[in-house]
């Protein structure tokens, strides 16, 4: 397999506040020097919260819960909803529920919104991103077989796009990556204000 040198290098300690292998993922294909290091939070959305709101105040939450901790570190904290109708589809609970939530997208649009949030010090930056994602109007036969391996169990909306679930999309307007959970031109804009990261070019 070839290698190809690294766009990016960090300039500070970067700590990504997130368990997900996607994020992890992403930051790594950069050629990020990072660590990851969770903080558990109470993710129950507030009475009257939008979901752009609410990603926001988590994202925030979870950096700086790890900031506190690593105060010289650039933490970076994100969280992403599926959203339909305004409503927030969270992970299902089990495969019927899983089953309810794609017979919901089918055929529809709905939304992947990710809020995500720089800390370092006394300085904090948050943003949210939107994507919109229309899925196919496939049969119960297909969503019980997808439902049935196991692939969209441990996420929101009940689907993964970046593994098996990618046949379920028609058509996205707006970020890709954000679908996966982390809208990546936005978030390497913010990491070069804080000059967390710079070009690894030597020209």
């Amino acid at each position: 397999m070839a290698h190809f040198p690294s766009p990016f290098k960090t300039s500070k300690d970067l700590i990504l506040a997130s368990g997900s292998p996607r994020r992890q993922e992403f930051f790594r294909q950069l050629g990020l020097r990072f660590q990851v290091i969770c903080c558990e939070l109470d993710e129950t959305p507030l009475a009257e919260e939008s979901p752009q709101t609410y990603v926001a105040r988590l994202a925030l939450a979870k950096a700086h819960g790890v900031a506190r901790e690593y105060p010289d570190a650039v933490v970076v904290g994100a969280d992403t909803s599926v959203v339909f109708e305004n409503e927030i589809l969270g992970k299902p609970r089990d495969a019927r529920h899983g089953l309810q939530m794609l017979r919901q997208l089918r055929g529809a649009a709905h939304e992947v919104v990710t809020g995500f949030a720089v800390v370092h010090g006394d300085k904090q930056q948050v943003q949210t991103v939107t994507s919109i994602v229309r899925f196919h109007d496939f049969t119960d036969a297909v969503l019980q077989a997808y439902v049935a391996s196991g692939d969209g169990s441990d996420k929101a909306g009940g689907y993964g796009m970046q593994s098996g679930g990618a046949f379920l999309v028609r058509e996205i307007t707006g970020s890709f990556s954000n679908v996966i959970g982390l809208p990546m031109t936005e978030l390497v804009q913010m990491l070069l204000g804080f000059e967390a990261i710079e070009p690894s070019c030597t020209s």
